[in-house]
């Protein structure tokens, strides 16, 4: 398997390049030159496997053997999943009005990316230790990212990690998941800025190339192609558990509804659609709906500022993966890539070729909900079931409501609406957004991990407007450098 450059850069990287480099070396994000597909009888025969089981099976398909033999690459997916706390690591829960909800969030940190950044600190630790290297990891966090990967590389004497959150934009709860991990490895900075902001110093230290190969920095946001590797089980899976049969020619669609923030959860979903999975995919976004213009009407533009959401941990105005979608659409056409995105870039706003936006509209559904339809959604699940959703999950469950209203018809293809059954996918743990809880009028069930954690002593370096926070990161870089 080789991956190739959304934007078209010369030659071709193994997974193991693409793993440690996050962006590719021309600023595109790795994507495999081919996609491989999966029959109808190969996905019969996956449709009884267990989700860690579905993860080997398919990372199988994208890790060259010759990289991690497939004995070692089990082995390290069965560590990866071992803190989990469900024995099947994800649950699907099956509530009134067909509503099933998949569970991404029983990992180490309450949220779905304990899954994927799980899987990639051991596939990390595994080169690392092989070739005796150091690398530097840089992550931005809207919420959850910086928590799962903190956990995912905690105490490696090989890897250093600097995580950047949004001062005030994160729960009390996602802030104390990073600040309490006193670790010499991990090094926490509370950055006076919006989720957008805090990837500019980031992006600003990868460009520089020298810097960048010096301390081997690398990226565990979802533009590192191991995190939505991972996240394509998350649809088989899904799938497996809501299809009413695979007996039947042509197989069953379900539809699967994707809270949707930098993307990379449906555009796993996408390549799971490309290898075959004959799935309907749904991207339900808070206000800041960037994505759901772009399907709706080929704009792909930002709109204003990031609002600030009961979902935090989807304000995002820039869908960074949205790239990868394009490109997989548009048929791994890189120098149409290359041109969109280099006009998005400087002007932060693009209109979608029509035939590419017929092609993602074609693809994707797409909904936004407001604060208040998050809670709305919230409320009626607590009603109707006793089941408490995070705001996220709660995204998901108002288009899933939407659908329920009289005269409600899905945008695409109503014909589908009445037989085909629907998951919606539930990133976080509502026990991580109290205040959403409260907000909307219900008691939050906090596990004792999550009250323990205002008892511990925290510490982070505070990043204020003004300062060049790129030149800070630096150095401290260095610092650390010079010291190891």
């Amino acid at each position: 398997m080789e991956y190739v450059s959304t934007r078209g850069g010369p030659g071709t990287a193994g997974f193991e390049r693409a793993l440690f480099s996050g962006y590719a070396p021309d600023g595109g994000l790795f994507m495999p030159r081919a996609v491989p597909r999966l029959e109808a009888p190969t996905l019969r025969s996956w449709s009884s496997f267990s989700y860690p089981r579905l993860v080997k099976e398919l990372c199988a398909l994208f890790v060259a053997a010759e990289l991690i033999p497939r004995s070692v690459l089990e082995d390290l997916i069965d560590r990866a999943f071992s803190r989990f706390r469900h024995k099947d690591v994800v649950h699907l829960t099956r509530l009134k009005d067909g509503l099933n909800v998949l569970e991404l969030w029983h990992g180490a940190t309450y949220a779905f990316k304990d899954l994927s950044l799980s899987c990639t600190g051991q596939f990390l630790q595994y080169f690392l230790e092989k070739k005796q290297k150091h690398v530097t990891i840089l992550v931005g966090t809207s919420g959850d990212t910086g928590s799962s990967a903190i956990e995912s590389v905690r105490g490696q004497k090989n890897m250093d990690i600097f995580v950047l959150l949004p001062h005030g934009l994160c729960t009390q709860t996602q802030e104390l998941q990073m600040t309490t991990i006193i670790e010499e490895n991990v090094h926490v900075f509370d950055a006076h800025g919006n989720s957008d902001e805090i990837d500019e110093p980031i992006k600003e230290l990868f460009a520089d190339t020298d810097f960048a190969r010096k301390h081997n920095l690398m990226s565990l946001n979802s533009i590192n192609w191991s995190r939505i590797m991972v996240q394509i089980a998350h649809h088989f899976y899904a799938y497996f558990q809501c299809a009413p049969s695979l007996d039947t020619s042509p197989l069953p669609v379900v539809e699967i509804v994707v809270p949707t923030g930098g993307g990379g959860n449906v555009t796993a979903g996408c390549i799971a659609q490309k290898m075959g999975l004959p799935i309907q995919l749904v991207a339900v976004v808070n206000s800041n709906d960037i994505i759901h213009r772009a399907v709706q009407h080929g704009d792909f533009s930002l709109s204003g500022s990031v609002k600030a959401t009961l979902a935090s941990a989807m304000d995002i105005q820039e869908p960074y993966n949205m790239e990868r979608i394009l490109w997989l659409l548009s048929d791994g056409d890189s120098s149409l890539i290359k041109t969109l995105m280099d006009q998005f870039n400087v002007s932060k706003s693009l209109k979608l070729p029509e035939d590419l936006h017929r092609k993602l509209a074609q693809t994707l559904d797409s909904c936004a909900a407001s604060d208040e339809d998050i809670v709305r959604a919230m409320r009626r699940c607590w009603e109707e079931n006793g089941y408490l959703l995070c705001p996220h999950s709660a995204v998901a469950a108002h288009y899933h409501y939407a659908q329920l209203a009289p005269g409600a018809l899905p945008s695409n293809d109503a014909s589908l609406f009445c037989s085909t059954p629907r998951c919606c996918l539930a990133p976080a743990s509502a026990a991580k957004f109290q205040d959403a809880v409260l907000r909307a009028g219900l008691v939050p069930d906090i596990p004792p991990e999550i009250s323990a954690l205002t008892t511990l002593e925290t510490r982070s370096t505070p990043l204020k407007r003004g300062e060049d926070w790129a030149k800070v990161l630096r150095e401290h870089i260095e610092e650390l450098a010079q010291r190891r």
